[in-house]
């Protein structure tokens, strides 16, 4: 047994004398979770597309709402251009009434068509050219008019048609989290002051293009990753950070994800408590309240996750605290 006992110490200062010589610790250094979104890839997968077709709505009932808006604003402008332009028009009529030709300005005035408009008052050679052109801005205006409420009409039946995607992704995406066992209607973690932060807007390309990842040496994230991340320690969340993983079927390997770990001393360690599970807490509302600044596509932290679409939601994950989400924050961004 001693003889035993001194060959096993042998082994061991002579592994440990190895890893110094070729650089490597002793022992393992702090890593991400292998699967530490948890859930199932069927899961991942549903609030991928949904969560991207809600936000690409979303995105589109915005643009088409400021459309909008520029169309009345464009309306109202050409509604007071008629009112002066009639009143024009009434001098005209006024004019020729005095000049005994009431009777071609009447027919013109009380046209019913716009072809018909313009064809009468060509053909009324009694009318001056100054006269011609007012009759023909008015009857521009009108056009424009017509095409503007035309052009605010359609804006708005394509508004409800974004409204109806987003219900049906924001559907899409909750029963997903049911059918995996989470998706109850929850509070989300109590707001603190370093939660309160305002991160830059993204403004970058798409793309896993930045290689190595800055986080993990190795692999590849987008732009709008880094950004993320970067913002975060902007705002002094700086306690560790991991991004691209290789294998899984998440955003890792897409480096669209990032894990945060919010205990220096345990990182990716036991469930979170005291000032580490404050921290986390600051750390989502961070994401969350910055997220479309961000493109966050959902945060996961401690057995609740936030959604564009649905806002907090409980999470079920199996079985450790990375599964769980009570060690670290994921944050799952958009390309």
């Amino acid at each position: 047994m001693a003889h035993a006992r001194s060959r096993v110490s042998l082994v061991v200062v002579l592994l440990t004398a190895a890893f110094a010589l070729i650089g490597l610790p002793a022992e393992p250094a702090a890593a991400a979770p292998v699967d530490d979104e948890g859930g199932t890839a069927t899961l991942r997968k549903q609030l991928d597309v949904a969560t991207r077709g809600f936000l690409t709505a979303q995105e589109t009932l915005g643009k088409s709402k400021k459309r909008q808006q520029e169309l009345t604003q464009q309306l109202a402008q050409l509604e007071k251009d008629l009112v002066v332009k009639t009143e024009v028009i009434g001098e005209v009529a006024n004019v020729a009434y005095r000049r005994g030709r009431i009777g071609p300005v009447a027919a013109l005035l009380n046209s019913s068509t716009p072809e018909g408009f313009i064809d009468r008052a060509a053909a009324l050679d009694a009318v001056a050219a100054t006269e011609d052109k007012k009759l023909r801005d008015l009857l521009d205006t009108k056009d424009e008019a017509a095409r503007a409420k035309l052009a605010i009409d359609n804006e708005i039946r394509d508004q409800q048609k974004q409204v109806q995607v987003m219900a049906a992704r924001k559907k899409q995406a909750e029963t997903a989290l049911k059918e995996a066992g989470g998706g109850e209607d929850v509070s989300g973690p109590p707001v603190g002051s370093g939660a309160t932060a305002v991160a830059a807007r993204f403004t970058g390309g798409s793309g896993c293009t930045i290689r190595p990842d800055p986080t993990s040496k190795q692999g590849c994230i987008t732009p709008r990753t880094s950004h993320a991340y970067k913002q975060a320690e902007a705002a002094d969340f700086d306690i560790f950070v991991s991004c691209y993983r290789s294998g899984g079927d998440g955003e890792h390997p897409l480096g669209q994800a990032c894990d945060f770990g919010v205990d220096a001393d345990d990182v990716f360690g036991g469930t979170a408590s005291g000032a580490a599970k404050t921290y986390g807490n600051n750390l989502a509302r961070f994401f969350v309240n910055n997220a479309s600044r961000l493109g966050v596509k959902y945060v996961i932290w401690f057995r609740q996750i936030w959604l564009p679409s649905s806002g907090w939601k409980s999470y079920s994950g199996c079985c450790g605290p990375s599964e769980l989400h009570t060690n670290h924050v994921h944050l799952s961004l958009i390309p």
